[in-house]
This record gives structure tokens, C-alpha cells and sequence, in this order.
């Protein structure tokens, strides 16, 4: 085969009436309306960025600086960034509703290779966004159960630190409180560490059950879960305000631009959310109409809360004294409030349980959509005869989670996660510009106002993000070119071939 065959194969698109066929003759259940994709939305927003990102971005990771009180900015920055994309995700979401996300969008506007390498993103923007989330979890969990160590034994609420944590994080907790770590965590062949988060592994692995049984049961469990998420959070804005003292918010921006900028790139990481409400478009009983009013509905929501929760935050406790993993729990204990700690515990685990079911659920439809179009093999797309779910991809996207947390800490995971997402929205925003150019008279159910200015804006937001935290971070602004260059060897070793055999 020449290369230029090899070539025009990679641009080869699939068009948008293609996927709508596709979307008709689906075995999936079209059970979802509105309501459900705003609690999806919410579901995974809301808990992912107040309950774990808030600490590391006010205050500042191992390889970056914080925004301190100044993080209200980072959050309107991040918005903005975000909105610009969520108008061209509703665009896109109203007129081609397929499961797929990004990568459908791809494939119809840029190609084939183009598709892969956004879908193979989007694994690691959602996969690896699990694997954060999941160890938030676990941190909740224990904040929880030393609230009662008056009544539980001490081998459940202090367990031995191998058996809650992944081995970086196990490192960093024994150099912090001086411990030597061959004596708390145990090694094989006197080389391998052993560690292994139990809680974070039995949670994901309950999920994948729930989401094999159906997609409607899941998000009647996510609504629970997000309404009593939300009274909880608004109980701290209301209890919190009374605590907050204006000499907190002094210096207001200690770390300047740098560290406003830094901080609208971590909090960024929580607005996968509208990203997944698209990957359900194909299980939606109206998607022209509902899709983009649950994109934007929750975007809108989600953002008010956020600068609400980070204002009270950052007066109620200086931002150096702000938890990285109960930020807001934490606050509470501060001001000797320690049954509202204990229920914002609650509220966290309730929270991130529902972000790690969207998350799981965002994963589980893309890869589905590519196994679809043949880059994955094609007994994966195999459909439960009885709760006609993904039941195979379901269970291979629970034990990529499972296999992730065993070696990734939650810094790194949430800033690779972040690169994947700035990718993925830019992507879209260029994607809308091609089809307007492409196919101007096919019919938008929603349409980008003033294009092709706000996709343009889209692209230049979320790419100087992405630059500027590319220059700043090392260890993740390594891996994630690495991530980029294992999948373009993937789908030259398997996935050209294999689309090849199935076409």
C-alpha cells in the first residue's frame, strides 16, 4: 500500500448522517431527560472540584504555586475558558446526539487518525480523572471514620498507610512525619513496594456493577447522591460565611498571575462534568433539545458554587492552612465546628461517588463509540441481553481505574487529566469551524452565538492554559506527549489494520 493510500485512509471521514443511523439502529436504552443530564452534569462537577482540588489549588502542588484567596479568579477564568467550549460541545451534542463525545466531532469534521488520537485522549482524560477521584474518596472515608474512633476499633480507623495509598503518596507521608517507609510499607523480594488502596479499588469495583445494570438505575443513585451533595455544600456557605474573617483574604494573590493562572488550570480538571453529559447523547430521549441545556444549565451552576464555596473557604482559614485532601471539612474542624465536619464528610463521599459513576460512565460510552467504528476489536461492543448495557467495556474501563490507582498519586492524575480536557475542548472549538465551512446549510437544533468568534476564543483560552501550565509542570508535561505518542503507535500497530478488516 503507498503512502499516500496510508494517507488519505487517515483523513477519511465518517459523515454526520452516518452516526444518526448509527444512533437509530443503537441497542442502547434511550431512557435520559433533562433532569438527569443536569444531575449527571452536577454529579460530576460539583464534587471533583470542591472537594478535592480547591486545597491543591489555593494553596499549590508539589510543582506549582497556589492562587490563595485570589482562587475566586481562577474559577471565573477557568469558566470563561469553559463556556466558549460548552457553546460548541450544545452545537455539536444537538446535531450529531451520538455516544462519542469529542472524538464522534472528530471523526466527522478532521478524520480518522484525528478521531483515535482525540479518543485515546479522552480515555486518559476521563480513565485517569477516575483515578484521582477515587483516591479523593478514600481520603474522605478516613476523615469520616476518625470522627467516631471513640467507637471504632483502631485498626479500621488508623489502618496500616499501604493498604489506603498508592505507594508516592505513602513516600510522602512518611517523609513528612519522619517515619522510615521499609517499616510501614511492606516490599517483595526486599525491592517491590507494596501498596494498595483497598477502599479506592472496592468502590470502583461496586460502580462497575451498578453500571452494567443499567444507565437509568445509576443516575437514580446520582440524583440521591447530588441532592445530598448540594444541601451540604450550601450548609457550609451558610455556616462558614459566619466564620469568615476579611485579614484572611490578605495577600490577596501572594503568587500574582503565576499562581491565578495555575489555579484556573487545576480547577479546570472539575469541568469534565458537561463533557460527559455529550458522551450520553445516544441514550438521551431528546437530545436536540436537551443536551445543551444541560450542557450550559450546569456549567452556569456549577460555576456560581464554586466562587461561592472558595470565597468562604479562604476567609474562614488562611489559604496555607487549607487541607489538600478535606479542604472544606477541614475548615470546619478549624473553627470547632466538628458535626458540620463530619457532615460535609458525608457530603464529600456521597459527592465523588457520584463523580466516579459519570466518570466511569463517560469512559465506558467512548470507548464504545470507537469500538463501534472498529479501532477496538469488535467482541468489546458486546451489549448485556438483559440490562442492554456495554457490560464488557464497562468492566475493562472499572479495572483500568483499579490497575491506575495502584501506582498514580492524585497531583499528577489531575494534572494529566487537565492536558487531556484542554485538548479534547480545543479540538471541539476547531471542529465547529470546520463543519460551518463544510456543511453550512445542515441543520443546528443549537448554533454558537457570534462564530466563528467564540470558538476562536475557546481555542485561545484553553490553549494558553494549557501552555502556560505545559512550561510551568514537569512530570506530567512529560507524560502526557508520552501518552500522545503510545497512542499514535497504537493505531498504526492495530487500529489502521484492524478498521481495514472490519470496513
Amino acid at each position: 500500500m503507498s503512502i499516500k493510500s496510508i494517507f488519505n485512509n487517515m483523513l477519511t471521514k465518517k459523515s454526520p448522517d452516518e452516526f444518526l443511523e448509527e444512533r437509530n439502529s443503537s441497542e442502547l436504552k434511550k431512557t435520559l431527560n433533562v433532569f438527569d443530564l443536569i444531575v449527571i452534569g452536577i454529579g460530576a462537577v460539583v464534587g471533583t472540584g470542591i472537594f478535592t482540588i480547591v486545597g491543591i489549588a489555593a494553596q499549590g502542588g508539589p510543582e506549582g504555586v497556589g492562587a490563595g484567596p485570589a482562587l475566586i479568579i481562577s474559577m471565573v477564568v477557568a469558566a470563561i475558558a469553559c463556556i466558549f467550549s460548552a457553546l460548541c460541545y450544545s452545537e455539536f451534542a444537538s446535531m450529531i446526539p451520538v455516544a462519542g463525545s469529542a472524538y464522534t466531532y472528530t471523526y466527522a469534521t478532521m478524520g480518522e487518525f484525528m478521531a483515535w488520537m482525540v479518543g485515546w485522549i479522552l480515555m486518559l482524560e476521563y480513565a485517569i480523572g477516575n483515578i484521582t477521584v477515587a483516591s479523593a474518596w478514600t481520603g474522605y472515608l478516613f476523615q469520616l471514620l476518625k470522627g467516631f474512633s471513640a467507637h471504632l476499633p483502631n485498626w479500621l480507623v488508623n489502618p496500616p498507610i499501604w493498604l489506603i495509598n498508592d505507594y508516592r503518596t505513602a513516600n510522602i507521608i512518611c517523609n513528612r512525619e519522619g517515619w522510615d517507609i521499609h517499616d510501614k510499607v511492606p516490599y517483595l523480594f526486599d525491592s517491590i513496594p507494596l501498596c494498595i488502596n483497598v477502599p479506592a479499588i472496592v468502590i470502583v469495583l461496586l460502580l462497575t456493577v451498578l453500571l452494567v445494570k443499567g444507565v437509568k438505575e445509576s443516575t437514580r443513585l446520582a440524583t440521591i447522591m447530588v441532592g445530598l451533595n448540594l444541601f451540604i455544600i450550601t450548609s457550609f456557605i451558610v455556616v462558614g460565611s459566619f466564620y469568615v474573617k476579611p485579614e484572611n483574604w490578605t495577600p490577596f494573590a501572594p503568587n500574582g498571575f503565576e499562581g491565578i493562572f495555575m489555579g484556573a488550570f487545576l480547577i479546570f480538571f472539575a469541568y469534565i462534568g458537561f463533557d460527559a453529559i455529550s458522551t450520553t447523547a445516544e441514550e438521551t430521549k431528546n437530545p436536540q433539545r436537551d443536551l445543551p441545556i444541560g450542557i450550559l444549565g450546569t456549567l452556569t451552576f456549577c460555576t456560581i458554587l464554586y466562587i461561592l464555596v472558595s470565597l468562604v473557604l479562604t476567609g474562614m482559614v488562611h489559604y496555607n492552612t487549607i487541607d489538600f485532601q478535606a479542604p472544606i471539612a477541614h475548615a470546619m474542624r478549624l473553627v470547632g465546628q466538628n458535626k458540620i465536619a463530619g457532615m460535609i464528610s458525608v457530603g464529600a463521599l456521597a459527592g465523588l461517588t457520584s463523580v466516579l459513576l459519570v466518570y466511569q460512565l463517560g469512559t465506558t460510552r467512548i470507548l464504545y463509540a470507537m469500538s463501534r467504528d472498529g479501532f477496538l476489536p469488535k467482541s468489546m461492543r458486546s451489549i448485556h441481553k438483559k440490562y442492554k448495557t456495554p457490560h464488557v467495556l464497562t468492566w475493562i474501563s472499572g479495572l483500568v481505574v483499579i490497575i491506575g490507582a495502584l501506582f498514580m498519586d492524585l497531583n499528577i492524575s489531575a494534572e494529566l487529566c487537565n492536558f487531556g480536557t484542554f485538548t479534547s475542548f480545543i479540538i471541539v472549538c476547531v471542529a465547529v469551524l470546520i463543519l460551518r465551512k463544510t456543511e453550512p446549510d445542515r441543520p443546528r437544533p443549537f448554533k454558537v452565538p457570534f462564530s466563528p468568534w467564540f470558538p476562536l476564543l475557546g481555542i485561545i483560552t484553553c490553549g494558553g492554559l494549557m501552555v502556560y501550565s505545559l512550561i510551568k509542570l514537569k512530570t506530567s508535561a512529560i507524560l502526557f506527549p508520552l501518552w500522545l505518542l503510545i497512542g499514535v503507535a497504537i493505531y498504526f500497530a492495530y487500529c489502521y489494520s484492524n478498521k481495514r478488516k472490519e470496513g
